[in-house]
């Protein structure tokens, strides 16, 4: 059996600024700056590493997913 002290999911970007400034100033979510990338903390969860990678490609799936009460209301917000 496999004995871990924690746990984080990560995802690439493209353009790490563009990142900091969507989680941070966008969703208002406390990021983390490190020598790696960026960790998001993300409430009730474990840290969501999110690093820049010169050849990435979007993700043709989910790799992040926010609880909200309302998604009308959410979408409304971000938009």
């Amino acid at each position: 059996m496999l004995t871990t002290t924690g746990g984080f999911s990560g995802f690439s970007v493209d353009d790490e600024e563009k990142a900091l400034a969507f989680y941070r100033d966008t969703l208002g979510i406390p990021v983390l700056g490190t020598a790696m990338g960026l960790q998001l903390d993300i409430t009730g969860g474990a840290p969501v590493f999110v690093y820049a990678k010169p050849d990435h490609l979007p993700a043709t799936f989910t790799v992040l997913n926010f609880e909200v009460a309302d998604i009308d209301v959410a979408v409304d917000e971000l938009v």
